[in-house]
């Protein structure tokens, strides 16, 4: 336990202050505790007799009392709720950090759902979890030990007898606190399903409803919600049985402390108020050790939820490039005997593709589906690494770029556009400043000023989620826009056009034409109309090059290229 609040505490450095505030607060509060009892000894002894204290003391200490446990509960509880939300905004920080610079294979292994769910929901719920937790823990352990203290002042002997009982019930908590563990993860990973299911239906809600598939997703996300069912009621024994077997222990214990002190004193002649304060004190420890208890559940479940964030920063490595870096790099790209294997168990995407590209020339990639064009053109900014061969740019491995650097080189526009739940100048200038000017000439390059003209407040308007008040064309030319603005050396076209009408293809296909002169242009082509002033064509089949050379040169050759030409053009 101690090695998992080592892992958090750095977090907590910056909020020392209020924590030293909030621990000082928690003493003063368990320093009042055993006053309680303590007064009760004077009252029985002399108050009743009329040699106490005057009538007005009383109420007035009681009064002064509480006020003192009230300030001093606020001022604990308000320091360590802020210092644990400025952790987690800090740990939050980190990961979404660390998430953008974390190697491609993550966003692979981890559905969206999970990852938002981690970085959003957990890291917040473990640390108001932890928050009332160690609330409880600081407060009720410092009234333990005040309450003990006065015991041992009291009467020794019989509060030696009570201590017997902690080590019993620090086993007991021990063991039901690592079986509440295990359960608290296996639980997490359950909950991660359930989301993913929840967040594939939501996706693809048009497909499941169209295929009326709306029982066999329910059945699946029963099953699912089953699974996670089962290990929460699993997790609820575990985290059940702890006060019940705690406060059983305590019961036999106080039990025979209190036939103990009835012995002791008809033996010694013990005063009542001596007596009942013992006894008032013994009481009160019922609650705090109850209460300590029940803390272990929720202290488990925050730290594995806190822990799946720390997980992510510590256990997933960063990207890893090097030290090359140029403004602006001339586009000559070069494929060396380059292989490519998602699966060990599967034939490779690409299988010795040697491929060169001289700067500012066009070259279009065809084949049929699962020839490997895309997986080709995701090797060139690292978003996937060849497991063999060579990647180049300018002459240089790509392994030994600046990958920031390796990035600015390359702006591309893929059919499937992604856009952000901001303005049209922030998508238009993603990652840069915006610029009014170049924003509108990008716009107007796209074949989209006008529409933007159009919009409530220009390309100062908010398009929605992933750009759903745009039509496909207008999101596609945002996109074309996009790479207008960043003007890259090298552009990556997948089917740029492919949701164009005829009269915006061509103004868009013009603006591109004069877009990729003296820039190096990679285009992967379905459509082979829009390819005919390209260079070279690329012909490619099942992760190889099966020929290349100008599109004239492949007709006249009849290879896959000229069957694919002929397919589309038949009509």
């Amino acid at each position: 336990m101690l090695q998992r609040f080592a892992r958090v505490g750095p977090y907590f450095r910056s909020g020392k202050a209020a924590i030293a505030a909030a621990g000082l607060a928690a003493l003063v509060g368990a320093a009042t505790e055993p006053l309680i009892p303590a007064l009760m000894q004077p009252l029985l002894d002399k108050g009743f007799a009329g040699q106490g204290l005057p009538l007005w003391v009383i109420p007035l200490v009681i009064v002064g009392l509480f006020a003192v446990r009230g300030v001093a509960g606020f001022v604990a509880q308000y320091g360590l709720t802020w210092a644990a939300n400025r952790a987690v905004q800090q740990m939050r920080q980190a990961m979404f950090e660390h998430l953008m610079r974390a190697e491609p294979g993550l966003f692979s292994r981890h559905s969206s759902s999970q990852l938002t769910n981690t970085l959003v929901y957990e890291v917040q719920q473990g640390a108001t979890l932890l928050v009332g937790s160690l609330l409880t823990l600081v407060r009720d352990s410092l009234t333990l030990a005040a309450l003990l203290i006065y015991l041992l002042w009291l009467n020794w002997q019989l509060t030696l007898f009570v201590s017997i009982l902690f080590p019993a019930v620090a086993f007991v908590m021990r063991t039901l606190g690592r079986r509440l563990h295990k359960l608290t993860v296996a639980g997490q990973g359950a909950t991660d399903e359930l989301a993913y299911t929840v967040e594939e239906n939501v996706l693809a809600w048009r497909i499941v409803r169209l295929h009326d598939a709306a029982q066999s997703q329910g059945q699946r996300f029963a099953g699912r919600s089953s699974q996670l069912r089962r290990l929460v009621m699993k997790a609820a024994i575990a985290s059940g049985t702890m006060t019940p077997i705690t406060q059983i222990m305590a019961a036999i214990a106080l039990s025979c402390v209190i036939t103990a002190a009835l012995w002791q004193s008809s033996a010694t002649g013990a005063t009542v108020g001596g007596f009942v304060a013992f006894i008032t004190a013994m009481l009160m420890l019922v609650s705090p050790i109850k209460h300590l208890s029940d803390v272990m559940a929720p202290i488990t479940r925050g730290l594995a939820a806190i822990e799946r964030g720390l997980d992510l920063i510590e256990h997933t490595p960063t990207e890893q490039g090097g030290t090359h870096a140029v403004e602006r790099a001339r586009g000559e790209i070069e494929l060396r005997g380059v292989g490519l294997r998602y699966r060990e168990d599967q034939e490779g995407a690409l299988q010795g593709v040697s491929l060169h590209i001289a700067p500012g020339q066009t070259v279009a990639l065809v084949g049929p589906s699962g020839a490997g064009k895309t997986s080709l053109v995701n090797l060139l900014p690292r978003f996937i690494t060849p497991t063999e061969g060579q990647v180049l740019l300018d002459g240089v491995p790509l392994a030994q770029w600046d990958v920031r650097a390796l990035r600015r080189q390359f702006a591309f526009v893929s059919q499937d556009v992604v856009l952000f739940n901001d303005s049209v100048a922030a998508n238009v200038a993603l990652g840069a400043e915006v610029d009014p000017a170049r924003v509108r000439q990008a716009l107007e390059g796209a074949h989209l000023a006008e529409f933007v003209d159009s919009l409530p407040q220009g390309m100062n308007t908010t398009i929605g989620h992933n750009g759903d008040q745009l039509s496909g064309g207008q999101r596609q030319r945002l996109a074309i826009a996009r790479a207008l603005y960043k003007d890259a050396p090298v552009l990556i076209l997948d089917e740029a056009t492919s949701a164009l009408d005829s009269e915006s293809e061509r103004a868009v296909q013009a603006a591109l034409e004069h877009l990729m002169r003296h820039r190096t242009t990679i285009v992967i082509a379905h459509r082979l109309s829009t390819i005919e002033h390209a260079h070279r064509v690329v012909a490619m089949d099942a992760g190889r090059v099966v020929e290349q050379g100008p599109p004239s040169d492949l007709l006249a050759a009849g290879g896959l290229y000229a069957r694919l030409h002929a397919m589309q053009f038949r009509t």
